[in-house]
């Protein structure tokens, strides 16, 4: 009999597992396709990415190519990057800035907009051909804002993006407030690939139960950079936000360079960051300000963003492309004011805990390809267990699994809604 897709679940007894079948099996890859990736609002990218009229970028959203435009009057465009003629990808540079794109097939040319200007040889065409809609570059069916967070649905029907990101709209906005001139994306785009199934990505991204053992040697490192009496435990808090958003929002052992000093950052800076405390107080009031400066937190926009507010800031998205293969993406984000001295400080913190090389991103890596690697005798070994925490009284703990039933409670709705 084939294992069902759906998890076990029994609330009274703490128990919730999931199906390992749902990680390697083609079929449920082709209906997470239809089900979540064609129906969901998908991250396209960030307003700073895109300063000045003209600006673009290219990149693939759920494997359409995208191209993601600002036009003269500051009008935002999500374009699928495809001639509408014979469907040949039209701009294939990854970023830059243009009024217009030309397709290096037969030279059709489209306006930043999406609009077709010219068609050489046009003399075989009737006169009003330029005009038809079907000849123009194609919009994502939904493109909407959060903020300067930017995000398409490829679903014509829907709800908007606000009820979509429901809880996890205050989280944006925690990220938003840090800044009073904007926050800026910074050193380019981080690619890489993972050899296994896009679920363990997101299940990790929330999962504060694995610091302790798996980052063991950057929580040591800490310890020894910052003094052996330096406190390294994490403390806090998960939450369900909703439409399988989820976060936990902790205490941590490292700084912030938005207004949490420790000792390894030396006397220097340590007036910088009570000035930027003192701002944060005065725009936002002191209890939102302590949140934003002393607090870290991870959050999960479901399906696929990831937004780790830490030691720094990274935005990343992960795409599956086979039930064992994802390639993801991450940005750092950082205030469009920092000094020079303190986005030093926060760029170092980027690549050596968050880089694809830093201390934590292998590990996490070789953990979701041994997972993926020990699937393979998931008709034997069935299920996952992922019910720590549900029996705990007073809400859950950071290092409970509530963020990811958040997930794959949704999940299993959409899959179950979709049906075969």
């Amino acid at each position: 009999m084939e294992q069902s897709l759906r998890p076990v679940v029994d609330e009274t007894r703490g128990i919730y597992r999931v199906p390992r079948r749902a990680f390697v099996d083609p079929g449920v890859f082709e209906r997470e396709c239809r089900a979540i990736f064609d129906k969901c609002w998908l991250y396209l990218g960030h307003a700073s990415e895109l300063p000045n009229p003209g600006d673009y970028v290219t990149r693939k959203v759920a494997g359409r190519p995208m191209l993601f435009t600002r036009d003269k009057d500051d009008q935002y465009h999500a374009l699928i990057n495809v001639c509408p003629h014979r469907g040949a990808v039209v701009c294939r540079e990854r970023k830059g800035s243009s009024p217009a794109f030309q397709c290096m097939y037969h030279g059709w040319v489209f306006a930043n907009t999406g609009r077709l200007m010219v068609v050489p040889g046009h003399a075989g065409y009737p006169a009003d051909y330029k005009d038809d809609p079907g000849k123009q570059l194609s919009h994502a069916p939904r493109f909407d804002r959060f903020g300067d967070f930017f995000f398409v649905s490829f679903a014509a029907d829907g709800e908007d993006l606000a009820t979509y990101l429901a809880g996890a709209g205050d989280y944006l906005k925690l990220v938003s407030e840090q800044s009073s001139k904007g926050m800026t994306i910074v050193g380019g785009t981080q690619e890489y690939s993972i050899r296994g199934n896009w679920k363990l990505l997101a299940e990790n991204s929330v999962d504060g139960y694995h610091a302790a053992s798996t980052h063991s040697t950057y929580l040591e490192y800490l310890k020894n950079a910052n003094g052996s009496t330096h406190d390294t435990r994490l403390a806090g808090f998960g939450h369900d936000l909703g439409n399988g958003h989820a976060v936990i929002e902790y205490f941590a052992p490292w700084g912030r360079p938005i207004a949490n000093w420790i000792p390894l950052w030396g006397e220097e800076g340590k007036r910088e960051i009570e000035a930027i405390q003192q701002d944060l107080t005065a725009r936002l009031g002191q209890e939102r300000a302590e949140r934003i400066a002393k607090q870290s937190r991870n959050m999960i926009i479901f399906p696929n963003l990831v937004i780790n507010d830490v030691m720094a800031i990274t935005v990343r998205t992960f795409w599956p492309t086979a039930p064992d293969y994802m390639e993801v993406n991450a940005w750092a984000l950082a205030p469009a004011e920092e000094s020079e001295w303190l986005r030093k400080f926060r760029l170092f913190n980027f690549t050596e805990f968050l880089g694809p090389g830093g201390f934590a991103t292998p590990d996490d890596v070789e953990a979701i390809e041994k997972c993926q690697t020990g699937y393979q005798a998931a008709r034997e070994a069935q299920y996952n267990d992922i019910s720590r925490g549900m029996l705990r009284e007073g809400g859950s703990a950071y290092d409970d699994e509530l963020q990811m039933r958040c997930f794959w409670n949704e999940w299993d709705r959409r899959i179950q809604e979709h049906g075969a």
